[in-house]
This record gives C-alpha cells, structure tokens and sequence, in this order.
C-alpha cells in the first residue's frame, strides 16, 4: 500500500470528514471507495467507447428489426 500526501480545501476537507463519520468508515477509507469508484467510472466510459466504435448501424437496424411491433406497456410510453 502506498501513502499520498493530499492537500484540499478546508471546506472539502469538512464534508469528507461529515460524510465518513455519518458512514461510520475512515477518511482515508472514504477517500480510497471515491477515487475507485471514479477510476471504474473512467475505465467503463472507455471501454464503451471503445465498443461504441466497433458498432455498425445497419447490424443495430438488424438487430431492432426483430423485435415484435407492439404498443408500449403502460408507463414505458
């Protein structure tokens, strides 16, 4: 495990500290789940992407061609 000298705002700093006593976790336990879950949210946009640019229209067309024409279930319309 590696140790980060950070610097932040007082204000910042405050609510993290709100935040993390209210979850009943650490700081640094609090910090460490915020940066994973933005690394995971960064390499998810990535990986769309990534398979967005493989995507082709007409194959999407294909694909939507086969599902069944009906009206909307109540509230989806």
């Amino acid at each position: 495990m590696s140790a980060l000298s950070l610097r932040l705002p007082d204000s910042i700093h405050r609510h993290i500290k709100e935040i993390a006593r209210k979850e009943g976790v650490s700081i640094n336990h609090f910090i460490s789940s915020a940066v994973s879950e933005k690394i995971s949210a960064l390499i998810t946009e990535d990986y769309l992407a990534k398979r967005a640019k493989k995507a082709s229209a007409s194959d999407f067309r294909k694909i939507l061609s086969k599902v069944p024409k009906r009206k909307p279930l109540s509230g989806d319309e």
